[in-house]
């Protein structure tokens, strides 16, 4: 087999607000292999400030997997564990090349007959900018929000928050909110009782990630349901991912295929959350359309009727082309894709 590898930087239209700041532009990578009859690129979608695997001799790593793709092949998932992005794009393209086909999961989604519900991401900035956001996702018919927080004054984000509660009840909408790690042990359980006085579903990685013992206090206590994120991100050996669900007990994990070492190692976190009924979903994790078409193909492969959340790569000028639909508030990909 031959491989290369491509750098691309995706640029934002609009600057998006995170907790961690604002992001303008990210970059990601693209792995093609070609075994001499058939060609797949996957896309090794490293997350900057994120990813457990940014480091400086990314690029030369990626090198190393090109020119040896072959003694790669067999053992990726062990040799790099410590490479989960590499690991995510080597899924790809060797998922498609076994298929022989532009999938890595063949299912009804991918055969036009299924849509996967999603939510509506609305990103921080100020209250017009996150009001304008949630008019336009509820006119296409969402019902399920999620609203990232910590960058505002904690005050505006609960009278956002109670405005939408006095249109709709948690029955018409469902809520859900990322905090990004941006709250402290001391304050987070006065806030997590405010949101819930709201029906909130679920609020995603209250406190910074690593804090085991105070966030397996806030999930033992928390009137509100909390989800794992980052928490989830460098725990590569399935014994970690076993302890860590043991101590934290969280109602819900994240799933990034991208941040968390590909497919393989998100069936080993449902694996071990099912066994403690600790549910779980999927999101994508701002991948270009190559990296986010495996997601929903993956996803879809799950058969869960739970909100997911992806989306159709619309953040960026200069995505590379995609079938994918949002119809409904589902993603869809149309059967003429085939």
């Amino acid at each position: 087999m031959k491989a290369h590898f491509e750098k691309y930087l995706l640029e934002f239209k609009l600057p998006s607000g995170t907790s961690r700041g604002v992001l303008r532009t990210k970059s990601t990578y693209f792995i093609t292999v070609t075994d001499g009859l058939r060609s797949a690129t996957g896309e090794a979608a490293l997350f900057r400030g994120l990813s457990f695997d940014d480091s400086v001799d990314y690029e030369d790593t990626l090198q190393d997997v090109c020119n040896r793709i072959d003694d790669f092949a067999a053992n990726y998932h062990e040799e790099l564990k410590a490479y989960p992005s590499i690991v995510f794009g080597l899924d790809q393209v060797f998922l498609k090349l076994q298929n022989q086909s532009s999938f890595c999961f063949e299912n009804s989604f991918t055969a036009g007959e299924f849509g996967i519900p999603i939510n509506g991401l609305i990103w921080m900035g100020d209250e017009g900018f996150m009001h304008n956001q949630i008019a336009a996702k509820l006119a296409k018919g969402f019902r399920c929000l999620k609203l990232k927080i910590g960058a505002l004054d904690f005050n505006k984000e609960i009278g956002l928050l109670e405005s939408l509660r006095q249109k709709y009840t948690s029955d018409q909408l469902e809520l859900r909110v990322d905090a990004n790690g941006a709250f402290s042990p001391a304050e987070a359980m006065n806030k997590l009782e405010r949101l819930s006085s709201l029906d909130i579903h679920s609020i995603e990685q209250p406190i910074r990630a690593g804090q085991f013992a105070q966030m397996a206090n806030l999930c033992k206590y928390s009137p509100l349901d909390i989800a794992l994120d980052e928490e989830l991100i460098g725990l590569n050996h399935i014994e970690d991912k076993r302890r860590l669900l043991h101590q934290i007990r969280p109602a819900y994990i994240i799933l990034k295929p991208a941040l968390l070492g590909g497919f393989k190692s998100c069936d080993e976190w449902i694996n071990l959350a099912e066994q403690l009924d600790i549910a779980w979903w999927i999101t994508s994790a701002l991948e270009s359309n190559i990296g986010l078409e495996a997601i929903a193909q993956y996803t879809a492969s799950k058969h869960t009727k739970m909100y997911q959340g992806l989306g159709t790569g619309q953040l960026f000028t200069n995505n590379v082309s995609s079938h994918l639909e949002i119809i409904n508030a589902k993603l869809w990909l149309p059967k003429s894709v085939r």
